[in-house]
């Protein structure tokens, strides 16, 4: 397995991580919905999730363009590797808060 690899398989291995916890706090608040819990305490964990999501939105991002440059380093079509990946962190924050 090269670094590369081994640098996504651990990134990968944490994305799915945050994941599994962000779909823990997701039946949470469904199971605060169900038993009437406080508006505001439901909120605050809308918040932890939306703030969750977002990480690991960044943590995509971040390994999707540490991949895409060095494919530049290698392509002859730098300039097209470059604006994919603008267009990609472009896309990204128009979702992100």
């Amino acid at each position: 397995m090269s670094d590369t690899e081994t640098v996504y398989s651990d990134a990968k291995s944490n994305i799915i991580k945050r994941l599994n916890r962000i779909e823990g706090q997701i039946k949470g608040i469904q199971k605060m919905l169900e038993n009437n819990k406080g508006c505001v305490d439901m909120l605050t964990q809308v918040a932890a999730v939306r703030a969750a999501i977002n990480k690991v939105g960044g943590l995509i991002l971040e390994n999707y363009s540490v991949n895409c440059l060095e494919n530049a380093v290698s392509a002859e079509d730098k300039e097209r590797v470059v604006r994919d990946l603008t267009k990609t962190i472009q896309s990204f924050l128009r979702f992100a808060d």
